[in-house]
């Protein structure tokens, strides 16, 4: 087992958001457990963090599998130690036209943004309760608690997962793990990319409604860099005091009407 001071476990660690945050706790000095079910994908995060000098291994799972999560946090403590931080960011989308949506797909985005969370945390629990400094974060969306079109089962898992961050902040106060959320806006990631391979934000409409009458206070997309800064502090023993928070990381977006 490698001497780490601390340990963090990133799901979604193989693109875009998660594989950010997991590279932003590896520069902090955490040793990261980078879980994706794409292994390729979370096996090139590892690799970046590990050539850059900090400790990372790459886990394949998938988080809907329960008997593979129940193994997880076994095997993760003996190849780096229990874990300190768990980012539970996983996530699918899915754009569906309610005319369109079935109750398989529904709950096919329920599974993983909703329920892969929660397993996830539950298996995770116990070394979360032996830690000095014990920190949750949810990566929820500011979908979670503003409505879309055609994002019926994607904006119902988000803001279960908004509402899941400030009970399990209440339910684990006592034991020292404090719980937030950050709910991303409009991010340049892979999920935001079409069939094609364009992302939504090269679109006319996107570049209307959201640039030029800045809608977005910025006038842009995030990167994924800008939201794993916003994570860091939630992660670290240094936040003593925030618990049960839900940040909006959107540019603006949500600040206005």
């Amino acid at each position: 087992m490698l001497d780490a001071t601390r340990v963090a476990l990133v799901s979604g660690a193989g693109s875009g958001i998660g594989a950010a945050i997991a590279e932003a706790l590896a520069r902090s000095g955490l040793a990261v457990a980078c879980v994706d079910r794409h292994l390729p994908s979370t096996q090139d995060t590892a690799t970046r963090i590990t050539s850059a000098g900090g400790t990372a291994i790459a886990v394949e799972l998938d988080i809907t599998d329960e008997a593979a999560v129940s193994a997880a946090p076994e095997s993760v403590a003996a190849a780096l130690g229990p874990i300190d931080v768990l980012v539970n960011n996983a996530a699918v989308g899915g754009e569906t036209p309610l005319a369109g949506l079935t109750p398989s797909d529904f709950r096919r985005v329920l599974r993983v943004n909703l329920d892969g969370t929660v397993a996830l945390t539950l298996a995770f629990l116990p070394q979360l309760r032996e830690s000095p400094a014990g920190r949750i974060l949810n990566v929820a969306s500011i979908q979670g608690f503003r409505g879309a079109r055609d994002s019926l089962a994607y904006g119902a898992s988000k803001g279960a997962v908004v509402n899941l961050t400030r009970d399990l902040a209440a339910d684990l106060a006592d034991d020292g793990i404090l719980v937030n959320a950050l709910a991303p806006g409009f991010v340049d990631t892979p999920m935001a990319r079409y069939a094609d391979g364009t992302s939504e934000y090269e679109t006319d409409w996107f570049r209307s409604i959201y640039v030029e009458h800045g809608r977005i206070l910025l006038r842009r997309p995030a990167q994924p860099a800008e939201i794993a800064q916003a994570a860091l502090f939630f992660c670290s023993p240094s936040n003593t005091y925030v618990t049960g928070q839900i940040l909006a990381v959107d540019g603006g977006l949500t600040a206005t009407f």
